[in-house]
C-alpha cells in the first residue's frame, strides 16, 4: 500500500465513481480500476462493493477512509515543512561554540541573519577547547562550530573559514592604575592580580610567558568557566587577558581595555561539514564567509587604540 493508491482510493470516494475520479485525476480509467483493484489484493478485502456500474462501500473501505485521509495530510505536512526549511521560513541550526567567540563575531553573524530569517531558531552549546568544537562538528552533533586558535586551522575532513584575528587584550576594572595609552607592555603587567582560564589557552599561555619572564605578577584565580572572569574583573578582584572580542562588553560595562605588546594573536574560524548541511546551516555558512570578507572596525579602534 502505498500513497498514490490511497489518494486514488479517496478520489473515487469523494467523486462517487471511478469515472468522475479518474477525470480528477486526470488519468486513464482503466489505469484508475487497476490501481484500486491492486490495493484490493494486497490488503485481501474488497473496499467496494460492485453493483452493476455503481461502487458503493464495503466495511473495510468505510473504515480505510480515516487512515487514509490521515497519513494523506501527514505527506502534506511533511512535504511543507521541507519546503518550509528549504525557503528558510522554518529549522533549527545546531552551533556549538567556545566563550569568547559566543560574544564576537557570534552576536554580530546572528543578529544579521536572525533580520533575514527571523523564524530559523539556534541552539547553542559550549565548548571548552578547538578540539571539543571540531569533534562536535565532525560527528554531527552540531552543525556549525566557532573556535580560536593561535595558528590557521586546517581540519581537511570540513570546512574552514576564518571568520577574523582577534588580538589578546587586558581588561581591567574601574579605576585601576593602568597605562594612560590604548597599550600595554608584557613588562607593564608587573604587581597585577591576574584571574585566568584554565591551562591550554593562548591566554593561558601569554601569562604563563609573562611570568617566565621573571614579571612579577600574581595569578589569584583560575576558572573553568571563562564566562565568570568579567564579573570578577569589574568588581576589582582582579586583571584579565582576554580575546578582543570581550573588548565592547567590558568597555560598555566600564572597564579599561588595553591590547597588549608584543601581541599575541586568535584566529576565529567557523567549521563545518563538507556536505549534508540542513538549508538553514547552508544559508549561515554563507553569511559567514560574507562576514570573513567585510572591511570591519579594527581592534585597534575597539579596544580604545
Amino acid at each position: 500500500m502505498d500513497a498514490r493508491q490511497l489518494k486514488y482510493f479517496l478520489a473515487v470516494v469523494d467523486h462517487g465513481g471511478v469515472s468522475r475520479a479518474a477525470d480528477a485525476l486526470l488519468i486513464a480509467q482503466p489505469s484508475l480500476s487497476h490501481t484500486i483493484a491492486t490495493l484490493e489484493r494486497e490488503l485481501g478485502v474488497p473496499l467496494f462493493h460492485r453493483i452493476g456500474r455503481r461502487l458503493t462501500l464495503s466495511d473495510a473501505g468505510e473504515t480505510l477512509i480515516g487512515p487514509a485521509r490521515t497519513v494523506l495530510r501527514n505527506l502534506d505536512d511533511a512535504k511543507a515543512s521541507v519546503v518550509a526549511l528549504k525557503e528558510l521560513r522554518a529549522g533549527r541550526i545546531d552551533l556549538i561554540t567556545m566563550p569568547s567567540y559566543g560574544i564576537e563575531p557570534l552576536s554580530t553573524i546572528l543578529t544579521a541573519f536572525t533580520d533575514q530569517h527571523p523564524a530559523v531558531t539556534f541552539k547553542v552549546e559550549a565548548a571548552p577547547t578547538p578540539a571539543a568544537v571540531v569533534t562536535s562538528v565532525r560527528t554531527g552533533a552540531c552543525e556549525i562550530g566557532l573556535l580560536g586558535a593561535s595558528a590557521p586551522v586546517r581540519e581537511p575532513e570540513l570546512d574552514v573559514v576564518e571568520l577574523e584575528v582577534q588580538p589578546l587584550v587586558l581588561i581591567s576594572g574601574p579605576g585601576a592604575v593602568v597605562p594612560a595609552g590604548p597599550q600595554i607592555e608584557r613588562a607593564e603587567m608587573a604587581g597585577m592580580r591576574l584571574i585566568v582560564s584554565q591551562g591550554g589557552s593562548l591566554m593561558r599561555s601569554l601569562v604563563d610567558d609573562v611570568l617566565s619572564n621573571g614579571v612579577a605578577a600574581t595569578i589569584i584565580a583560575e576558572l573553568a568557566n571563562r564566562t565568570s572572569i568579567l564579573p570578577l574583573v569589574l568588581s576589582g578582584f582582579g586583571q584579565a587577558v582576554l580575546p578582543a572580542a570581550w573588548s565592547p562588553l567590558a568597555r560598555r560595562a566600564g572597564a579599561l581595555v588595553h591590547r597588549i605588546v608584543p601581541e599575541s594573536n586568535l584566529h576565529v574560524v567557523a567549521v563545518c561539514r563538507r556536505s549534508q548541511l540542513t538549508p538553514p546551516a547552508a544559508a549561515l555558512m554563507d553569511d559567514m564567509r560574507a562576514y570573513a570578507v567585510q572591511p570591519r572596525t579594527s581592534w585597534e579602534e575597539t579596544t580604545g587604540g
